[in-house]
């Protein structure tokens, strides 16, 4: 029970036990209220059959109108409740996932699509709440109501004691088993199908000009539409086995009500009208509290398996990173060797390199990666920076005491960085948070933003409003340029820092990465950048050309630079997956 993931994900929100108690007790409370109001109103029609003085039924007719009020005024307070209690559990449930996710093992943040994280976050979240709301209350109430009917009618009866208790058995306990049984595996594929739509409708959200031009927008809308058709379908078979289940409480209903009657029959010599009256009339509203055990049933089924997920998320996290700052840049760079078998990749796929030779990142390093849309840059300066393991091989970092942590001494900028709605200051200071005015003024002088800065109201608290969208693409890279730039660690390793930069301008922009001597970044830092158009002028110490066979050269004269192919105009990244235009695991998706 404690391995259950619904019993797991409550211990890891924290389920508060006292409001969750009190959400079944109002539950409770409201089951019996109804079936007292159904146990009165059969002695009161029976007892008015005889036509007895009014007021020896005036405590009966006052009853009901008691009963008829307390039930709607309890199921009122506790869906108040209950909802309560859910919300509660939904919201801490979203910041856990988010902070086991920031908190944790980073090679989660680096395999993780935000597709995934919307979807976990969401209607992951969204199905363990309805369980408190469309399961757990409503079976508490459910139970509550089974044993008060049985224990009523055994006291009248033990034939018809015996029948409802058969019927609460097959109601409340085969019917809603079959229907989780048989719709299984109908909402397994209706999450796979949710969940593909959900990928490739953000897709066309974050890159729709670029499909536009690519002339793909039309076949992922295709297939998005595809995707939400087979859940669409899957939903309505999942629909036809809930029907029949629920066609199995009317039946029992009915049989207990035909039991009743022949008991009532036989035993009419030896009871009053009353007690035949309630005998008959009380299994037509006992069963009312199990209408919603069948639904209640395929909720659990969708939540544990909703949670199943969100703990997969939680438990690749792993224990949450220290919080501290990183190794200063005045210390010494130490060395990154990628041995010559390192081979990286995504489980699954194609494995890229190894690169001939192997690679060696130390003090004043600048090395270029360069290749066609899904090569391996990217995931290369994963697994340089220990986010994502070797196939083969190993990466080591070492200083002149011993073995490093990657994690003190190398960071990777990814080029889908996000550029937060605050102060151009407050974007800086992710990176450096004890960063003064001076020294960011300093770095947006050298990515060329400083003059843009300035002439905007407040300078560095000018708040962008609307985050990315309150700048342009090329200010936005700079932006994340000067971001990573005063970043104080030893290793920068760069995905397509200069992207939609204009190309005379990135030009200059990756040469002075790549250059050791000009003065972009500090000459004792080590430097690795992936970029489609490496400038003629490059003054790289190593070039890995990921096109054909992967090499290092060292040193590479200027002139022997490798060239991107300049048939690519464009490369679009997406997280974890991506448009799958290329290949299923890659993050770059080349629009030519």
């Amino acid at each position: 029970m404690r391995d259950d993931p619904l019993v797991r994900a409550a211990r890891i929100v924290g389920l508060p036990i006292r409001p969750l108690a009190r959400s079944l007790a109002l539950g409770a409370l409201a089951a019996l209220s109804a079936l007292a109001l159904a146990g009165f109103s059969a002695w009161l029609i029976t007892r008015a059959w005889q036509m007895p003085p009014v007021l020896s039924v005036a405590i009966a007719v006052t009853s009901v109108r008691a009963l008829g009020i307390s039930r709607a005024l309890l199921r009122y307070l506790e869906r108040l409740s209950t909802h309560d209690l859910a919300l509660r559990s939904m919201a801490t449930a979203r910041s856990r996932i988010y902070a086991a996710i920031a908190g944790g093992a980073g090679s989660l943040a680096a395999r993780i699509r935000p597709a995934d994280v919307v979807a976990r976050t969401g209607r992951d979240v969204d199905d363990m709440g309805e369980s408190l709301v469309r399961a757990v209350v409503p079976i508490g109430s459910a139970a509550v109501s089974a044993i008060a009917s049985v224990v009523v009618l055994a006291v009248v009866s033990p034939w018809a004691g015996a029948a409802i208790a058969v019927a609460w058995v097959v109601a409340a306990v085969v019917a809603p088993w079959c229907a989780v049984r048989g719709a299984a595996l109908v909402e397994r594929s209706a999450a796979q199908a949710r969940d593909e739509a959900a990928a490739l409708t953000m897709t066309l959200l974050w890159h729709a000009a670029e499909l536009e031009v690519s002339g793909r927008r039309a076949e992922l809308a295709a297939r998005a539409a595809a995707a939400e058709d087979r859940a669409r379908r899957a939903a309505d078979a999942g629909t036809r086995v809930r029907s029949w289940a629920a066609g199995v409480l009317p039946t029992v209903s009915g049989a207990c009500v035909l039991v009743a009657c022949i008991v009532g029959l036989v035993t009419a010599g030896s009871v009053d009208a009353t007690t035949l009256g309630v005998l008959i009339l009380l299994p037509l509203s006992a069963f009312d509290t199990a209408t919603p055990l069948v639904d209640a049933a395929r909720q659990l089924h969708r939540s544990r398996d909703a949670a199943s997920r969100v703990l997969a998320v939680v438990d690749a996290a792993g224990e949450p990173t220290a919080d501290g700052d990183v190794r200063p840049v005045e210390q010494s760079t130490p060395n990154v060797v990628v041995g010559e078998d390192v081979r990286w990749g995504h489980a699954g796929r194609p494995a890229a390199g190894p690169i001939a030779g192997g690679l060696t990142l130390g003090p004043g390093s600048r090395v270029a990666v360069v290749g066609p849309s899904g090569s391996g840059k990217t995931t290369l300066l994963a697994t340089i920076a220990g986010l994502v393991p070797p196939v083969d091989g190993a990466v080591t970092v070492h200083d002149e005491d011993g073995p490093v942590d990657p994690a003190e001494t190398i960071r990777w900028f990814a080029s889908d960085a996000h550029v937060f709605a605050t102060t151009i200051r407050e974007n800086l200071l992710v990176a450096r948070g004890d960063a003064d005015d001076a020294r960011l003024w300093d770095v947006l002088d050298r990515v060329g933003l400083a003059g843009w800065v300035r002439g905007l109201d407040g300078g560095l608290d000018h708040v962008l409003a609307s985050g990315a969208d309150a700048m342009s693409t090329g200010q936005r890279r700079r932006l994340l340029l000067a971001r990573a730039l005063i970043c104080p660690v030893p290793v920068l390793l760069l995905d397509e820092p200069c992207e939609n930069v204009d190309a005379d301008e990135a030009d200059a922009l990756t040469a002075a990465l790549l250059d050791p001597n000009d003065g972009l970044v500090e000459p004792e830092r080590a430097v690795v950048v992936v970029t489609h158009r490496l400038p003629r002028d490059c003054a790289a110490t190593a070039v890995i050309d990921l096109g054909g066979s992967p090499t290092a050269k060292d040193p590479t004269p200027k002139s022997d630079c490798r060239l991107h192919d300049p048939r690519v105009t464009s490369g679009v990244h997406e997280e974890g997956g991506g448009l799958k235009l290329h290949d299923l695991w890659t993050r770059e998706v080349t629009i030519s």
